[in-house]
């Protein structure tokens, strides 16, 4: 059997290139929807892609099921379990719970593990030359390494009112089914530490079953049905704005893209006419040298391991949108955001530089010290927390208000113009967020303590709860 786990980082998510070397075939689980990664797998080893399974419609990236089938050739086998609107809206293969599904000496069992979602299935593999029992189980959003997947996204982000509670008791029967297998079966799970599809992922990339059973919280409750659901549906973080269009996305059919785009670098004059229009510059830089100098109006994600995340919370799919950043991370940054299906990019500048040339101005940021931030705070003015409530509730800065950066758009109304206002959050990614947000928006009395909580902490000053 050949076996390569396949790890995005800015979404902590994995997908899995499975192979039967003496058939020269292979299945991939949950891929990424730039599938070049694969192509290039299954060329290295000789081998032809045959099978592409899903565990779930996936909420949190899109999926590249249908890019890599078309380009393969493969079958696409999908599940069929979860009942009227759980249905995939294009041609597959269904699934149902206990089905057999054979790639040369690899067979694959169906287990229908709702919860997370009510079409969830799992998938039990049996290397027959080496063993007669399973050895491995992709569990995809169901189990992961010290935790669960979460059954409110479907609520909280996609708005399908009156499943919460449903999901949390379907994922309880789940959980014992899992704790009926055997103790030495791999668990190979769909996401990693840092994904919002739970609330503490561990970071190793695989587990086992018995090891889950001592240390997973989840396979604790034995027998205390309404304890698993309250502490399961308890201090979950804010879902990405952006799961709701990935529901929708993995599930209808859609426009394919099959290869990364290339970007258009555009002038000082396409930059100025595209601003006037309204549309966005995502400037991808770190934070410090944005804050030395930014495009007034742009907006600061930083391009790491997050940038596609935040993108999705602020970017509609509708409009198109202009990225800053040099040309060496352009690739990188593009897969990142086609990754969650942002694909409409009106084109590139590579520095401040396209704008200063042909006369703009720069902005500076009002970037703030922990001794600054402390006197002011002497003073009559707001502070404003940026991170999410469930990080707010376990401790803030006395007197501070909670503003989730993810909703400071709609929120705008909660920051003051008349006093003058600290906004911070844990490190100062997000604040740096923040503050070009409120900028843009025209507050003018803004100052980012960018240390955080964790400067403040350090520096041991209080927190209240």
């Amino acid at each position: 059997m050949f076996f390569q786990h396949i790890y995005d980082k800015s979404l902590a998510q994995a997908s899995y290139f499975i192979g039967c070397q003496k058939a020269g075939v292979a299945a991939v689980i949950d891929p990424k929807r730039d599938v070049d990664t694969y192509l290039e797998i299954a060329q290295a080893n000789n081998m032809k892609i045959t099978h592409i399974f899903e565990t779930h419609i996936h909420a949190d990236f899109l999926s590249g099921s249908r890019e890599l089938a078309k380009l393969t050739g493969a079958d696409m086998y999908l599940s069929d379990e979860g009942g009227e609107g759980w249905e995939y809206e294009f041609d597959h293969i269904g699934l149902k719970d206990g089905q057999i599904v054979k790639l040369g000496n690899l067979i694959f069992e169906v287990m229908h593990t709702p919860g997370h979602t009510p079409e969830s299935i799992s998938f039990l593999l049996t290397d027959t030359p080496a063993s007669k029992e399973p050895v491995m189980l992709f569990t995809g959003d169901f189990v992961f390494v010290g935790d669960i997947g979460r059954p409110d996204l479907l609520e909280k982000a996609a708005g399908i009112v009156g499943t919460m509670n449903a999901g949390a008791k379907e994922m309880y029967k789940s959980i014992n089914k899992f704790s009926a297998l055997p103790d030495f079966i791999q668990v190979w799970p769909g996401h990693g530490a840092g994904s919002a599809c739970g609330k503490a992922l561990g970071a190793v990339p695989s587990t086992t079953v018995g090891y889950e059973k001592v240390r997973n919280w989840a396979l604790q409750y034995d027998n205390d049905e309404q304890g698993f659901v309250q502490y399961l549906l308890a201090d979950q973080p804010e879902p990405p704005k952006y799961f709701a269009m990935m529901k929708k996305l993995n599930k209808v059919d859609r426009p394919l893209l099959t290869e990364v785009p290339a970007l258009q670098k555009l002038s000082a004059s396409d930059l100025k006419e595209a601003m006037d229009k309204g549309m966005k510059v995502l400037d991808a830089r770190d934070k410090v040298d944005f804050a030395a100098g930014f495009i007034p109006g742009s907006m600061n994600i930083q391009g790491n391991n997050s940038f596609a995340t935040w993108a999705g919370w602020f970017l509609k799919y509708d409009e198109q949108f202009i990225i800053l950043a040099d040309e060496s991370k352009l690739d990188d940054l593009t897969r990142k955001l086609m990754r969650i299906g942002l694909d409409n990019i009106y084109g590139y500048v590579p520095s401040t530089s396209v704008w200063t040339e042909s006369g703009g101005k720069l902005e500076k940021a009002n970037v703030i010290s922990i001794e600054e931030a402390k006197k002011l705070m002497q003073e009559d003015i707001q502070i404003v927390d940026l991170r999410g409530v469930a990080e707010f509730n376990a401790g803030h800065i006395a007197n501070a208000d909670n503003v989730f950066v993810g909703t400071l758009p709609q929120n705008l109304d909660k920051i003051s113009k008349d006093k003058k206002v600290v906004i911070h959050c844990q490190s100062g990614d997000r604040a740096a967020i923040g503050y070009s947000i409120l900028v843009k928006n025209g507050f003018t009395n803004i100052a980012n303590y960018s240390g955080g909580i964790n400067e403040w902490v350090n520096r041991g000053e209080p927190l209240v709860s």
